[in-house]
């Protein structure tokens, strides 16, 4: 006789986000939406997904980095209920928090109870402040990644990533990549067809191209809008997959070779041929997350001479080969 089965009771899972005087408003609204949109998506209605908790150093109003008040449903010190998911916000000036003990220490205590304690932004640093992440791969805004790798050189800090989740500890990039953390968090939970929803609704990329790419090559061409090459840059992002020469671009930006050269590591930074490399490499990164198919063909269609100078260039920019890396990182979720 076959042992009875049991149906698996629905629960609501709490969330609680750690704001502070001087948090980033959008660490704290972008997350709160999208977990808040998912009770409209779940098939079962009849439990709420997701209870919502905003903690802060003290219950009431706290003022953000922009001046709007938000108001904290309890002090992270007097919340004694199960919380499942802690996300620590982040601001300009972490300084409160990185320097509160008690913080550090209450944070330390939550992170061996709780399934999932995560950062959003700047956030990071606090996490590392508290240990959580040493010897463990975490990122943060792009503009700070040098000093979080600087000022805790255990942390494996991956600077063009948007969300890492190394076991239960998950760290987001700048402001808005909470928002990518929170609906994977949600596509974890409920599925990906409840977080594609939830995308949808809020008319965001349930994973965005380019995957792990946060401060990209063609974010890097939105820095040149109104500079002799900015036209360019926008050809290159749609023929990177053509084989092209330093001398093709010069033309096409309707330059000399020399002045072209000088032009563009003026305005970009990098050479042409690097620029073009990274372009190359962004798209090969997003296939080997996304598909399934051939080193082969992947690098025919990111423009590479095939799948040895891909491996060779690959190597050489992530330190793994683009098996490793998709063996690794192929999922609709947050990275593993």
């Amino acid at each position: 006789m076959k042992p009875k089965q049991t149906k698996k009771t629905p629960r609501t899972r709490t969330i609680a986000l750690l704001g502070f005087d001087g948090a980033a408003v959008l660490d704290l609204t972008g997350p709160h939406e999208v977990f808040s949109l998912t009770a409209h998506f779940v098939q079962d209605k009849s439990v709420p997904p997701y209870r919502l908790v905003l903690l802060s150093d003290q219950a009431g109003p706290f003022r953000t980095a922009t001046g709007l008040s938000l108001i904290a449903d309890a002090a992270w010190r007097d919340y004694h209920e199960k919380i499942d998911t802690l996300l620590v916000a982040g601001g300009p000036d972490m300084t409160p928090l990185i320097n509160n003990h008690r913080l550090l220490a209450w944070l330390r205590s939550m992170s061996r109870r709780i399934r999932r304690i995560g950062s959003i932004c700047t956030g990071a640093f606090v996490l590392a402040r508290a240990g959580l992440l040493e010897n463990r791969r975490a990122t943060t805004h792009w503009m700070e990644v040098s000093r979080l790798s600087q000022e805790y050189p255990t942390v494996t800090v991956e600077p063009d990533a948007i969300y890492i989740r190394d076991g239960h500890i998950f760290t987001s990039a700048g402001i808005t990549a909470g928002m990518d953390l929170a609906l994977a968090l949600v596509e974890e939970d409920f599925g990906r067809q409840t977080a594609l929803a939830v995308a949808r609704m809020l008319v965001l990329f349930l994973k965005r191209p380019g995957g792990q790419s946060q401060f990209s090559t063609q974010l890097q061409a939105q820095a040149v809008e109104g500079q002799r090459l900015t036209g360019l840059l926008t050809w290159l992002a749609d023929h990177r997959h053509e084989p092209m020469t330093v001398e093709d671009m010069a033309s096409q930006a309707g330059m000399s070779s020399r002045t072209f050269a000088r032009v563009f590591a003026m305005e970009t930074g990098d050479t042409p041929a690097l620029y073009l490399e990274k372009l190359r490499m962004e798209q090969a990164v997003r296939l080997l997350e996304t598909c399934s198919t051939s080193l082969d063909v992947i690098a025919q269609e990111c423009g590479f001479t095939g799948h040895e100078q891909l491996r060779r260039t690959f190597q050489r920019h992530k330190g793994i080969t683009p098996q490793a890396y998709q063996q690794r990182f192929h999922s609709t979720g947050a990275h593993k």
